[in-house]
């Protein structure tokens, strides 16, 4: 049985990691407790992902923040444009400010990373899959991200995919003894190989796993494997996948393209919160 996140606790630690004893800025300004409103920006183009975090994050400080979102997950934002609306106490919006922009700006930076790939296969057949690199304790959330995107989650653990690595094949003595050995104890779950050249694929292909995955395999072996093997196994091509290089592997006819550029490599976008501007008494 896998493991998920109660995202729920994931914001209340996170919460106590940032405000701990008191907000000392904050609360030695003894703001007038009343209603204050804000406005989320984007400062740059990009993918929306995480509303429903930064939702709970105010709701977790001040359960009477109003917030009125314009946007959508999933939904493409230009520079200067409005994501949402807040009103309430000036003192919880200050509390909850860089708790809530933290989750999205991250996940907003997986989700238009992950955009900007899955553009790149358009008129192949090729899926976008993430990896197991992701951020301890933040997996859900970013793999989410990737969905958001356009991208497609692999295995979220080691719980829901049978995956032998070129560390297990070592430990076992080769690809056949170690498919034969996960054989012989499951029945159930797909099994993936890890291969490195076209001798390997070869065994993987006979010992009859899955889908097997071509790890840092040149442009010309792997448009060999799916000549020799396209439909008989999945083809998944792994290794220096970036924005730069996903077209070309794309172009080979893989299946799958895994990446773990989404969730390590990606730039945080950039988002700010801003109150309304407070007029001098003289000026009201």
């Amino acid at each position: 049985m896998g493991y998920k996140m109660d995202v729920t606790e994931l914001i209340k630690q996170s919460l106590r990691e940032d405000i701990g004893s008191g907000d000392i800025t904050t609360d030695s300004l003894e703001l007038v407790k009343t209603i204050t409103q804000a406005t989320i920006i984007a400062k740059e183009e990009g993918v929306i992902a995480g509303l429903n975090v930064f939702y709970e994050v105010f709701k977790q400080v001040d359960s009477d923040i109003k917030i009125t979102f314009y946007k959508r997950d999933g939904d493409k934002v230009i520079n200067k444009e409005p994501i949402a609306k807040l009103e309430g106490n000036p003192v919880s919006l200050l509390k909850g400010e860089r708790v809530a922009l933290n989750f999205i700006q991250r996940m907003s930076g997986i989700a238009t990373q992950t955009s900007r790939m899955v553009e790149q296969l358009a008129g192949t057949d090729a899926k976008l899959l993430d990896t197991r690199k992701t951020t301890p304790m933040l997996r859900q959330l970013e793999k989410y991200a990737v969905k958001v995107g356009g991208g497609f989650n692999h295995r979220f653990g080691l719980y829901d995919m049978i995956m032998l690595k070129e560390n297990h094949i070592r430990a076992a003595g080769s690809i056949t003894k170690a498919v034969q050995m996960v054989n012989k104890n499951n029945c159930t779950y797909k099994v993936e190989v890890e291969v490195t050249n076209l001798e390997e694929l070869r065994e993987a292909v006979e010992a009859k796993v899955d889908r097997v995955m071509l790890d840092n395999m040149s442009i010309e072996a792997m448009k060999q494997a799916v000549e020799l093997y396209k439909g008989k196994v999945e083809l998944e091509a792994s290794g220096n996948v970036r924005l730069e290089t996903i077209r070309e592997i794309a172009n080979t006819g893989v299946d799958f393209i895994s990446s773990g550029a989404m969730t390590h490599s990606y730039k945080s976008l950039d988002i700010s919160l801003l109150f309304r501007e407070k007029k001098n008494e003289e000026e009201s």
